[in-house]
């Protein structure tokens, strides 16, 4: 089942330039180990070294944010989009 993550510009560079991704997975959790093993870079900027999802990032599957459903336990279907949206500050 292919689904698509789509990457904001700030994390571009930590996987060519591309603008979004298509894998092969079955949850948020598949999703985030085929990440480490291909974009060892990426990974580092969206997971902490224990594999949790930073603070600062959010990822949202569709419209729904991960954490209202089943975390990195959130089931996908084919077609799903996971968005990772870094948190914007300042003043």
């Amino acid at each position: 089942m292919t689904v698509t993550i789509h990457l904001p510009g700030v994390l571009r560079a930590c996987c060519g330039g591309a603008s979004e991704l298509s894998l092969s997975a079955s949850s948020v959790r598949v999703a985030l180990e085929q990440i480490e093993r291909s974009y060892p870079a990426l990974y580092r900027s969206v997971c902490d070294e224990t594999g949790t999802v930073r603070r600062h990032v959010n990822l949202f599957v569709n419209t729904s944010h991960m954490r209202d459903r089943e975390g990195l336990d959130t089931a996908l279907a084919p077609g799903d989009v996971i968005t990772i949206l870094p948190a914007v500050s300042g003043g």
